[in-house]
């Protein structure tokens, strides 16, 4: 008997150990932030000392991509570590609220005794199920004084700039979490999203800079007929008075209504000077461009200010009480985003400022601290990693991988994918992207627009980073577009992919 007690112990006394020493799991996702505005990548226009930070004390990554570059599918695919053809979200709709009762690793993590939450930007046209604690934003959230969807169904309004707000609930969260359990909580931040409102703080921060503009800031898009016909450029498409607030409405706009009084005089000051400015310069039509471009920027990197400034926040809480110890910080965007490149803002677009992602990764004793990953990881990756970080097995229709393996000291003898495939779907609103698909390599990158138009598009990327030369059909680059079509249709294969497949067959058969 006694015999059985000593062993009975000595189980509960393993187990407990398991339980309290599995890592902690905190999982920030901003909205459109582009890596071009992330000084640890490297670029200039703007300092994130906080998101640097987590590359320093851990790893950043050089070439991570989104399986679907658009907001609400990215959050699916982040949920799901599926594809949005297989999740079932392909585009933002709110018709076509995502599935939350299908498997997502988060609430496979709950059932393995994690507890889970959810908070701030969810934009998923459903409530969350699988987790413990959420509080979100309705669809896309108001940058001031935003609303909160509660557990209880409740929408409560809180005062303060979004990104703070967000802040102090997960902090509040934090200190009142289930501290026999580790936690999995992804925060969900609405910047940098249109229509870039800054806080009142760091209004002007930038104003003393004239920003560079990309070297394929004038395209005029010759042999990408897509490209030509989309709407998303800063020439044509971003508003005056909306975007860029110039004589922006204070009185009857939604958005400005939800201001305090205080904060819409601080507010409509600063931007009434620069419609005054606006209104002084009479501009020609280049002039008009560039000052649109530099607006754009300025607010732009304002907002992503206090995104950097509120991540300093959570990490410095985690520093300050201990749990930065064992807890994995990874900080991603949702997608890319065009600061200019090809003339445009948004995203949607296979060519690499939307396709790749921002991703850096803190895991204390594991990474080690600066380590640079140049293999081509995805977001369907996400939730196989987290769920093997957490020592939970990853379920066998989970399309992505687990990059833990790149994650440790020999990962240079990691067997790891050489392309990757992509398909997005939105079409013709809100910006007239053509819908498309295709594949990427270290060094080319083959795409198959559909729909609007049929036709094929073939960069080489060692050669013309920039994407302005589309040499699909030319001369001598005949077995390089076999094999690369070869290896498509092998990744719509694998990924069960059958809206690509059919166009390919239709094409095949003509």
């Amino acid at each position: 008997m006694k015999h059985s007690f000593v062993i009975l112990l000595s189980f509960f006394t393993i187990s407990s150990f398991a339980q309290t020493n599995r890592p902690n799991i905190l999982f920030i996702l901003s909205d459109d932030h582009a890596y071009q505005a992330i000084s640890a990548y490297g670029n200039t226009l703007m300092q994130t000392p906080n998101i640097d930070r987590i590359a320093k004390e851990g790893a950043l990554f050089q070439n991570a991509f989104v399986a679907n570059s658009l907001c609400a599918p990215s959050r699916a695919t982040l949920l799901t570590g599926k594809f949005s053809h297989v999740n079932g979200l392909k585009i933002n709709d709110i018709s076509n609220p995502f599935d939350v009762k299908q498997e997502l690793f988060t609430r496979i993590l709950q059932q393995n005794n994690y507890q889970t939450a959810w908070i701030g930007k969810w934009h998923l046209q459903t409530l969350p199920d699988g987790f413990d604690f959420w509080k979100i934003l309705p669809d896309q959230g108001e940058y001031y004084n935003p609303d909160f969807i509660t557990m209880s169904n409740d929408t409560v309004r809180q005062n303060g700039y979004v990104s703070d707000v967000i802040t102090d609930i997960t902090v509040d969260f934090l200190q009142h979490r289930d501290r026999s359990k580790p936690f999995c909580m992804i925060v969900g931040e609405k910047a940098t999203h249109r229509e870039w409102l800054p806080d009142l703080q760091d209004l002007g921060a930038f104003d003393n800079i004239e920003f560079p503009k990309p070297p394929n800031f004038i395209d005029h898009y010759e042999g990408r007929v897509a490209a030509h016909d989309q709407d998303m450029t800063i020439a044509k498409t971003m508003r005056l008075k909306e975007d860029l607030k110039v004589h922006a409405d204070y009185q009857h706009s939604g958005i400005y209504n939800r201001f305090s009084e205080g904060q819409k005089k601080i507010f409509s000051n600063y931007y009434e000077k620069i419609s005054a400015d606006f209104d002084s310069k009479h501009f020609n039509e280049k002039e008009l461009l560039d000052w649109k471009f530099q607006r754009y920027m300025k607010d732009y990197l304002a907002t992503a200010r206090s995104l950097d400034r509120n991540i300093g926040k959570i990490l410095d809480y985690l520093d300050s009480t201990g749990l930065s110890k064992n807890t994995i910080v990874i900080y991603a965007s949702d997608q890319g985003f065009y600061l200019g490149e090809h003339g445009w803002f948004d995203k949607r677009f296979m060519y690499e400022e939307s396709f790749r992602t921002p991703l850096v990764m803190r895991y204390p004793g594991v990474i080690t601290p600066g380590k640079i990953i140049s293999e081509m990881v995805m977001n369907i990756d996400f939730a196989p990693t987290i769920l093997q970080m957490a020592g939970v097995p990853v379920p066998g229709d989970m399309q992505g991988q687990s990059i833990l393996p790149l994650l440790k000291e020999n990962s240079a003898s990691v067997a790891w994918r050489n392309a990757i495939y992509y398909h997005y779907y939105e079409y013709p609103q809100p910006h007239h992207v053509c819908p498309h698909f295709g594949i990427r390599t270290q060094r080319y990158k083959l795409i198959r627009f559909y729909q609007a138009h049929n036709n094929w598009e073939l960069y080489d990327l060692s050669d013309d980073k920039n994407e302005m030369k589309n040499i699909y059909g030319k001369k001598g680059l005949e077995n390089i577009t076999k094999n690369l079509k070869k290896q498509l249709d092998s990744l719509i294969e694998k990924y069960h992919d059958t809206d690509a497949s059919a166009i390919l067959q239709k094409e095949n058969h003509r």
